[in-house]
């Protein structure tokens, strides 16, 4: 075991609602959407038009500043509708999918035999090459780089999180796989990092020619972003590649069995979730498919494409991202309550800064909603951001910073290391309600845009 790396701050957010570590339901895709937002940098050229027929892994997407990078079909079907929005924007591609599934065949390739070129090859004709993910900034990786290193993070700590044990118990072989392709990419390797308290008990402390590391601590301690700044902090200059567990093991069936196989198990969480489990499904899956697990008569369910802190609210007629394998469903909460300010005497109401009593009840699990208790006001400078961010960073200085569109503070400040996800917990605790995941991403669009 490597040395540990202990977290101090962070936050567990007590959610009721976590998934059972059984497979319930097997859903067949009607009709699967393919969003070109869910590849940040990505800028979408239209290869197919409506009507025509497409396999999993055809070609569906390509981008318009480097045409070799695509986005392929998860499955096979017809192109049903091409949804556009304000003035003409792509926003998703509809298949609808046929019953019996058919794939392209990209060959079986073992990276053993593979030079660096073939893998980038393999992984560009595929469209899996959208799966890596380059810092700074979180956008498609660039196939002309070379990253200084590739990270993975082996564990969730996110609310409700899907568990990667669960989830991935039959994947240990492709994902060794995709680290087996993915280091011929980099000099640096590849960095697998793992929980510390569950070390022993998860399968991929096993996974060969990776560079361990441990972790312990609450959330955010299983985000990529985190573990990076402690391992190898990203500089002005240096680029480093992310890729998720999920993606990783998609990577490795590309190579073991010469097709593109994005299904997954996804987790059905959330405190209005019946009966929370797991179910197979595909990436672009509708929402409305999962309607077993919930009941939206009233018109108050939430549906979320992700976990309740960084996912999309996608709606009943909405679909599951590209990168996710978590549904968290939650009540939309309108209710005003009259001086809940002045109630401490709530024990049905969770506070990370223990203003009511429930902190008596540790282990207590919340059914919480979307009521914010609260609306925008002024920007209140306090330490709250930084008891919840275990980063080596200014959280506030860099949000004034992203505010005011300053690059040379925000250079200064760490725009460098973060993405949107790292703040959400101080979207959570903010006192003054402010959107702060959005103010860092248009804080980083300005930096792409500016550093160009």
């Amino acid at each position: 075991m490597s040395n540990n790396i202990r977290l101090k701050g962070g936050l567990n957010i007590p959610i009721c609602g976590e998934a059972a570590q059984q497979t319930k339901a097997a859903i067949q895709p009607d009709v699967v959407a393919i969003h070109p937002d869910d590849f940040k940098g990505f800028t979408p050229r239209l290869l197919v038009r409506e009507g025509d027929k497409v396999l999993a892994g055809s070609p569906v997407l390509a981008d318009k500043q480097c045409p070799d990078i695509l986005v392929t079909s998860p499955v096979s079907g017809t192109v049903s509708e091409i949804v556009r929005g304000d003035k003409r924007k792509l926003l998703a591609v509809l298949v609808k999918a046929d019953p019996q599934q058919e794939a392209v065949d990209f060959g079986v390739r073992k990276p053993e035999g593979l030079s660096a070129d073939q893998v980038r090859e393999q992984l560009l004709k595929s469209g899996l090459w959208v799966a890596l993910v380059q810092r700074p900034y979180g956008v498609v990786a660039d196939p002309s780089l070379q990253p200084k290193a590739i990270f993975v993070s082996a564990f969730q700590t996110a609310p409700l999180a899907a568990s990667p044990e669960y989830a991935l118990a039959a994947e240990l072989d492709n994902i060794q796989t995709g680290i087996d392709a993915l280091a011929k990419l980099s000099a640096g390797g590849v960095h697998l990092s793992l929980c510390a308290d569950n070390y022993s008990g998860t399968p991929f402390h096993r996974l060969e020619h990776v560079i361990q590391h441990t972790f312990s601590g609450k959330h955010p301690a299983g985000n990529v972003g985190v573990q990076i700044s402690h391992i190898s902090p990203i500089r002005k200059g240096e680029t480093v590649w992310t890729v998720s567990l999920l993606m990783l093991a998609a990577i490795g069936k590309l190579f073991n069995t010469g097709r593109v196989d994005l299904s997954r198990k996804v987790a059905v969480t959330g405190p209005v979730a019946k009966d929370p489990a797991y179910v197979d499904a595909f990436p672009g899956m509708q929402m409305k498919q999962l309607s077993a697990f919930y009941d939206n008569a009233a018109g108050d369910v939430r549906f979320v494409s992700g976990d309740a802190l960084t996912g999309r609210n996608v709606g009943e007629e909405g679909f599951l991202g590209f990168f996710d394998n978590q549904v968290t469903l939650l009540h939309e909460g309108t209710e005003r309550e009259l001086l809940g300010w002045a109630k401490p005497f709530r024990f049905n109401q969770f506070s990370s800064s223990h203003a009511y009593f429930s902190w008596l009840c540790p282990k207590k699990k919340y059914a919480m909603d979307t009521n914010t208790h609260g609306g925008p006001r002024a920007f209140v400078c306090s330490d709250v951001y930084g008891k919840v961010l275990p980063m080596d960073i200014f959280p506030v200085y860099l949000i004034k910073a992203c505010l005011a569109g300053d690059i040379e503070k925000m250079e200064k400040f760490g725009i460098y290391e973060v993405l949107p996800e790292d703040f959400a917990l101080c979207e959570y605790v903010d006192p003054s309600k402010n959107d702060i995941q959005a103010i860092i991403a248009d804080g980083i669009d300005k930096m792409i845009k500016e550093m160009a």
